[in-house]
């Protein structure tokens, strides 16, 4: 290696921040991403626990369960671009209390009225955590080399958390009461509180002009309509209380833009979309949770209801997904560096959608190596994808907009999520009902009852019991694998709808060195750092 790329490095080195100090901010915030990336799921499986203890209702039920996603994604750019205004290690911190502090409040709830306003609180906390901690990654690493393994191994522990949120909440429930779930998470902010205040630095964005209070709220109103109707919406509920909120969300929405547009210190610099990077990195991660996110629910539903596996068995069937994924933020930054973002994230497209297509040979019965295989090429595709898009976008926004531009690269994750959960579920129920329409032997209304799910379907089939019973219980599981299929197929369609979109992204990594020095963690200066 000559003298000068040697220096050229080390100069790099030592602007990405203080020695190794790095990658032990690393290792605070991946321990923030791990608490918010549990909490989304640990409560599924104490929902039973939860309904006999606190005895809610049909609708208190299901905002205990949604409360805390809904609140989450739609306050993301309120909190994201807050933290670019105050300083993002403030606001984590404060994420970090109100976190704890909702915690106990939850895991002592003694009505479901208490309990759905300890979720919506802890909703507020994620949603404070969550940008600020791709925000903070943004400045403490700013050679794009060094970042990229960051992101990587931050999508790692993305994975693990949200395969770890059914497990820890198994566990616990079988050796304390279902609050134990909500527990657990204040030692861990007890610890973070005071290591994120003495390790992490303090940044800011530019600072020009004032912070826009109306759009910020005006943006959060309107993603919590659009996301609310969006659930509805894959429930199947089609009535005034899904399409309201989804009208005045999506007119919101764009009200918001159209504000941003005008003023001269906007919220959030919707010129950043004119970057096709950017762009299309978002557009990426909204087009692969809206292919994948619906196709996870229905494949748990095959495995629990066709293969008649139990909840366990299906947790440990998912979890090859889950390795996969891991492997795939480990190795992603070195698949980036040799690649390129565009091979990169078109390759993880096309392997997701082959994975998906190789699926399609799910029958009646179990063909465990079919699933394995196709959950290993499922999990290593999609954060292949994730990681590369996710790098690009945050990598192409300016340093001082870097709270922003993660709370859009999180809200268009939560908005592809929930959008495939009701596309992909209206596509299954559309290839599966129609099977069940006229069962030979089988009486009209019973037919009609069981084309609404498949689980609805056993429960008619057990009524009727006899050879009835049993002629609707295997056309109802042979039309169910018939959608599945169907689903599988426009699910890869997506796909390669998204690898052709993959084609606009850098073909090389551009990496510059940096010429900044890491704060220090009571300093308070604005991120100019270049990419």
């Amino acid at each position: 290696m000559s003298g000068t790329t040697t220096a050229a490095v080390r100069l790099r080195r030592r602007a990405a921040g203080a020695g190794a100090n790095r990658w032990v901010v690393l290792v605070v915030l991946c321990v923030s991403l791990l608490l918010v990336a549990v909490d989304a799921t640990v409560l599924h499986v104490a929902v039973p626990a939860v309904t006999e203890d606190l005895r809610p209702g049909g609708i208190e039920l299901l905002w205990i369960v949604d409360t805390y996603p809904l609140v989450c994604a739609s306050l993301l750019i309120l909190f994201g671009t807050l933290g670019d205004r105050v300083g993002r290690r403030r606001v984590l911190l404060l994420g970090y209390t109100l976190f704890g502090v909702a915690s106990a409040m939850a895991a002592f709830a003694g009505t479901a009225e208490v309990l759905i306003v300890a979720r919506a609180l802890l909703g507020v906390g994620g949603a404070m955590i969550m940008p600020a901690t791709l925000s903070i990654l943004r400045q403490v690493f700013p050679d794009r080399r060094e970042r990229a393994l960051a992101i990587g191994v931050w999508s790692a522990v993305a994975a693990i958390g949200a395969a770890v949120g059914p497990l820890l909440g198994g566990f616990l429930l079988e050796h304390f009461w279902w609050g134990s779930v909500f527990l657990v998470n204040i030692p861990l902010m007890l610890v973070s509180l005071p290591v994120g205040r003495l390790l992490l630095p303090e940044s800011k964005g530019s600072g020009e002009g004032p912070w826009d209070v109306v759009g910020a709220l005006m943006a959060a109103a309107g993603l919590f309509g659009a996301v609310l109707g969006v659930k509805r919406l894959g429930g199947g509920e089609l009535g005034p209380f899904t399409l309201v909120p989804l009208a005045v969300g999506a007119l919101l929405i764009v009200l918001f833009v159209r504000r941003q547009r005008r003023r001269r210190h906007p919220l959030v610099d919707l010129r950043m979309f004119a970057r096709p990077a950017f762009s299309t990195a978002v557009g990426c991660i909204v087009l692969a949770m809206l292919a994948l996110v619906g196709l996870e629910l229905i494949a748990a539903q095959y495995l629990q209801l066709v293969l008649d596996l139990s909840p366990l068995e299906t947790g440990l069937r998912l979890l090859p997904l889950t390795f996969a994924a891991m492997a795939a933020g480990l190795a992603g930054a070195r698949l980036l560096r040799r690649f390129g973002p565009r091979r990169t994230v078109c390759a993880g497209f096309c392997l997701t959608a082959a994975a998906v297509v190789m699926l399609t040979s799910m029958g009646g019965t179990d063909n465990a190596g079919l699933l394995l295989a196709g959950f290993l090429l499922l999990g290593f595709g999609l954060e292949t994808t994730l990681f590369g898009a996710y790098e690009s976008m945050l990598s192409e926004a300016p340093p001082e907009q870097a709270g922003g531009a993660a709370a859009i690269g999180e809200t268009s994750y939560q908005l592809g999520a929930g959008i495939g959960i009701a596309l992909l579920g209206s596509v299954m129920n559309a290839a599966y009902a129609p099977g069940l329409s006229s069962v030979p032997g089988v009486p009209a209304e019973a037919s009609a009852a069981a084309g609404n799910s498949l689980g609805e379907a056993y429960q008619v089939a057990g009524r009727l019991g006899g050879p009835a019973g049993e002629v609707l219980r295997q056309t109802a599981r042979d039309c169910f694998v018939h959608g599945l299929h169907v689903t599988l197929m426009v699910s890869a369609g997506l796909l390669l709808l998204g690898a052709v979109m993959a084609l606009r992204l850098p073909r090389e990594m551009q990496c510059e060195a940096a010429a900044v020095e890491l704060p220090s963690p009571r300093e308070a200066v604005p991120s100019r750092v270049s990419a």
